[in-house]
Formats: C-alpha cells, structure tokens, sequence
C-alpha cells in the first residue's frame, strides 16, 4: 500500500506565499514523475507543475514564474512553493506521483486566496 500524503495549505492573503509539501510512504521500489494538479469548484482538475526527474519540471502558464516544485528523492517527497498568490489560485491542491509505474494521487490540501 502506497500513500501520499500532502500538507501546507490554508488560507493567505493576496501577494502572500504558502509552501505544499506531500511526502510518499509505503512499499515503494520507484518513484517516476512527481508533481501537483489542483481543481477549483465547477472546474476540471489542472496540472499545475509536474518533475519527471531527469530534466526541467513543466509549469502551466498561469503559474510560471510565480510557483517552483522541487524534490526530495531521498524523502519521497515533493514540495510546491506558491509565492505571488492570487485568488485565481484558489483551489484544492492534489499531489501526484508515478509510485511502482502506477499512478498515485493524494488526499488534496486547500488552498484558498482571500482578502
């Protein structure tokens, strides 16, 4: 059994910043690509930014330059930080990860942008 397990969401003010973190646990042999997709309400789940691990992470464009994914091998874990944030942003957040060649996808944290 494999789990993800994200953390770091809530609630901040427009301009503010916040850091997601989701951490991997189980009987894990190999972890391919990790990243994070959010949905908001009446919207279809998005990528937001994923990290195959061998190469530049990919970043929907509404995020560029505003979020950065970095990784954790030897934790299993990947981490979003959000800086800039805007309402825009606000949406459930989802880790996923290629655990074992399947498809793994967290609880979701949210992530709400309000004054």
């Amino acid at each position: 059994q494999v789990q993800l397990v994200e953390s770091g969401g809530g609630l901040v003010r427009p301009g503010g910043s916040l850091r997601l973190a989701c951490v991997a646990s189980g009987n894990i042999v190999a972890i391919g690509a990790m990243g994070w997709f959010r949905q908001a309400p009446g919207k279809q789940r998005e990528l937001v930014a994923i990290d195959a691990g061998g190469g530049r992470p990919n970043y929907a464009d509404s995020v560029k330059g505003r979020f950065t994914i970095s990784r954790d091998n030897a934790k299993n874990a990947v981490y979003l930080q959000m800086d800039s944030l805007n309402p825009e942003d606000t949406a459930s957040y989802y880790c996923f990860a290629a655990v074992n060649r399947a498809p793994k996808w967290g609880q979701g944290t949210q992530v709400t942008v309000s004054s």
